[in-house]
């Protein structure tokens, strides 16, 4: 058990003690001069020491006030910086999200650092799951998934169109050659088991719908598929926007003049409900905000491959 002295005189002690003069702390703390003087005497019998050498015209600390004033304000100055980060700590919003795993970590997270300069206050705490959404059993706030429609009974906005295109790492693009779709037959294809858009469906849209590649490597999840196509061992379909980075940057190619596919597009989706979640509603709205933005940087890329006017 700490053996602490009254609080309270020991903080009207600490403003009478700064301002060295019992009416100024009486003016700080909006009680009278005699309220003071009370608890700085409270303070003082519980010590067993003077802490102020009083006299008609002045007031003065005693050494031992000096000293007791240094290690009380120091203390009271923990104590404040303590309270003030508990109370920020209260004031945050936990906002639960769910995402595909290799949208958030090749989308999401690169971004998120914009939204928490914009809105301090809410606490995003990420899990990754492709399961359908269900906000009462699974915990979570909100939710994005890829879909052909919005979801039904709750607020469902989409936020980036899944435009597919074929990559490869660059080096692909002469050993041999991947000039036109016909080449595939030299190359691994790449797929996973929750492709929109399957090798079958694109080689059929680019006329080589008989084409046999010289193999076929498959994975469980898109990110696998994709690790595998960023270390050369093939080619992958792929939504454009999680790879239009690599692309710019010279780790991966586009290596066909053929348009992206439209498939499927991402929806962020929360619940309806009275009082609904405002934290939900900025986080929403910041995604869609930055859909358009990866969308306008999309078409701008595709243009310059003379893909779209």
């Amino acid at each position: 058990m700490r053996k602490l002295p009254p609080m309270n005189a020991v903080r009207v002690f600490e403003v009478a003690a700064r301002h060295v003069n019992f009416t100024k702390a009486a003016e700080e703390l909006h009680v009278t001069h005699g309220a003071v003087s009370r608890q700085v005497a409270q303070l003082e019998a519980w010590l067993g020491t003077p802490l102020f050498r009083r006299s008609a015209s002045q007031l003065a600390l005693t050494e031992a006030g000096r000293d007791y004033f240094e290690q009380i304000t120091a203390a009271l100055d923990r104590i404040a910086v303590a309270s003030m980060q508990a109370q920020q700590q209260a004031a945050l919003t936990g906002l639960k999200v769910s995402a595909p795993p290799t949208f958030t970590m090749r989308w999401l997270i690169p971004r998120l650092s914009r939204f928490q300069r914009r809105r301090p206050d809410i606490d995003v705490r990420l899990t990754t799951s492709i399961a359908p959404i269900n906000f009462q059993d699974q915990g979570y706030d909100l939710a994005i998934r890829s879909g052909d429609a919005p979801l039904p009974n709750c607020r469902s906005v989409p936020m980036l169109n899944e435009t597919v295109v074929p990559v490869c790492h660059v080096d692909l693009l002469e050993r041999p050659g991947l000039a036109r779709p016909q080449d595939l037959a030299r190359h691994t294809l790449i797929s996973y088991a929750t492709e929109s858009y399957s090798w079958s469906e694109w080689l059929q849209g680019a006329g080589c719908a008989n084409l046999r590649p010289a193999s076929i490597l498959s994975f469980e999840q898109m990110y696998f598929s994709l690790q595998a196509t960023l270390e050369g061992l093939g080619v992958m379909l792929v939504p454009l926007f999680l790879v239009i980075d690599d692309i710019v940057a010279g780790r991966l190619a586009a290596p066909f003049d053929a348009p992206p596919v439209m498939r499927r597009r991402y929806y962020v989706s929360y619940p309806s409900v009275p009082g609904e979640s405002r934290a939900a509603r900025a986080f929403a709205d910041w995604l869609v905000r930055e859909g358009a933005d990866t969308e306008k940087s999309l078409a701008a890329w595709e243009r310059s491959r003379g893909w779209s006017d």
